[in-house]
């Protein structure tokens, strides 16, 4: 939903101001007001923050056209809860400790970029769940995942609005104390989205941007990748499934915390090879010639090929860690780890708000209104990604999230 206001003030309001020339007497002033873009992203702010969410759409690349992504640009920021670096102990009804500490402040920009369609989804959830380890103390779970769709975008949108759930469900049913149990609800997390994806109807009333046949044999042929995070007190597990990605810059350092599963890399190529698939080079290698990712959810057609088994990696948090950033291949395939942090970090780093950015194209301004200069950086590294990976000629949908991991120590 967007507003445009411009109106005109006639001569008669103006005479007085403009009597000094003859020359701008005649004249008249307008003034327009700036466009207001609403876009639609599976966002959950912190129920104590009582801003509203604050979203924007608008398409860095060209002018929409009935043809083009709804939702050209979806950004946000998020502040911390609470101001001061205190640590809240207390006591729930069961005799648990509660910890309550700040929420990680984090930015996200969504952008449709040179495709015709949008087919990338962000979902970021701070304080999903409780998680209580055996000394009886109870702490946050942060959820933030990338889903980067093809064939249509149902299939990275449903993921968007229940693949938090699931995992919320397996965390609660699971537990997580120990690595052997977060690989084991993560796995189980990927195996029961893929499920519910084959099993689903996709309704085009409820879902207008589709524009597949949204029948089988062509809902078969829809799939997604996944890069999901879960941030908690003391460990940052990361499924991946697919070539979207996590890094985590530490220390000034860019470390992977995610390896794509691309069709040519070894161990994939003898998994498929193994499963009677080919892998054939058409525009770079593929799945039978035909999907340029060995794993993902959904893609009924080309399983057991395709497989939706994430690899789960788990990290423990360091004073060292700066920030974690999540992104599809339309960042990563023109932006290395090592620049993406450093951008990252020159902008967690400044000491003044960055300046609204500009598009590459056009002169729109995308502005974070309501956001404050304490949790503004991750949004402008967000986007400043994101026109980085525009500029160097990415001509795939860019979505990126920055988690500031180093104030929520």
């Amino acid at each position: 939903m967007a507003g445009v206001c411009c109106g005109v003030v006639p001569e008669s309001e103006t005479a007085a101001a403009v009597e000094q020339t003859s020359k701008s007497s005649r004249r008249r002033r307008m003034e327009v007001r700036t466009f207001k873009f609403v876009a639609d992203a599976a966002v959950q702010p912190p129920s104590e923050n009582g801003r509203k969410r604050q979203k924007l759409d608008l398409d860095l690349v060209r002018p929409a056209s009935p043809r083009d992504c709804d939702n050209a640009v979806e950004s946000s920021g998020t502040n911390k809860v609470n101001g001061d670096q205190e640590i809240n102990e207390g006591l729930n009804s069961n005799g648990i400790v509660e910890l309550e500490k700040e929420l990680p402040k984090f930015g996200f920009t969504s952008v449709c970029g040179r495709r015709r369609d949008m087919e990338d989804a962000v979902s970021i959830h701070p304080s999903l769940c409780k998680l209580t380890s055996e000394a009886q103390i109870s702490s946050d779970i942060h959820f933030f995942a990338v889903f980067d769709g093809h064939g249509c975008s149902h299939v990275a949108m449903k993921c968007r609005d229940r693949f938090h759930e699931i995992v919320k469900e397996e965390i609660e049913a699971c537990g997580g104390e120990k690595a052997v149990e977060w690989k084991r609800t993560m796995e189980r997390s990927f195996e029961r989205m893929d499920k519910e994806v084959q099993q689903s109807t996709v309704d085009s009333v409820e879902n207008p941007n589709c524009r597949c046949e949204l029948q089988t044999p062509q809902c078969d042929a829809v799939g997604s990748t996944a890069v999901v995070a879960v941030v908690t007190q003391d460990k940052i597990i990361v499924a991946n499934c697919g070539d979207s990605r996590a890094v985590l810059c530490q220390n000034g350092v860019a470390l992977p915390l995610s390896d794509d599963h691309k069709p040519d890399r070894p161990d994939e190529l003898l998994r498929i090879e193994e499963a009677g698939g080919r892998v054939i080079y058409w525009d770079g290698a593929r799945v039978l010639g035909v999907l340029a990712m060995s794993r993902a959810i959904g893609d009924n057609y080309l399983k057991p090929f395709v497989i939706p088994e994430p690899e789960v990696t788990i990290t423990e948090r360091s004073s060292k860690d700066e920030c974690l950033i999540l992104g599809s291949d339309g960042l990563w395939d023109v932006v290395t780890n090592e620049t993406a942090c450093g951008v990252a970090r020159m902008c967690l780093r400044a000491q003044k708000p960055a300046s609204p950015p500009m598009s590459p194209d056009s002169d729109a301004v995308v502005r974070g209104a309501g956001v404050e200069s304490s949790d503004k950086a991750c949004w402008d590294a967000s986007i400043l990604l994101t026109k980085l990976a525009l500029a160097r000629h990415s001509t795939d949908n860019v979505s990126v999230v920055v988690v500031d991991l180093k104030e929520n120590q």
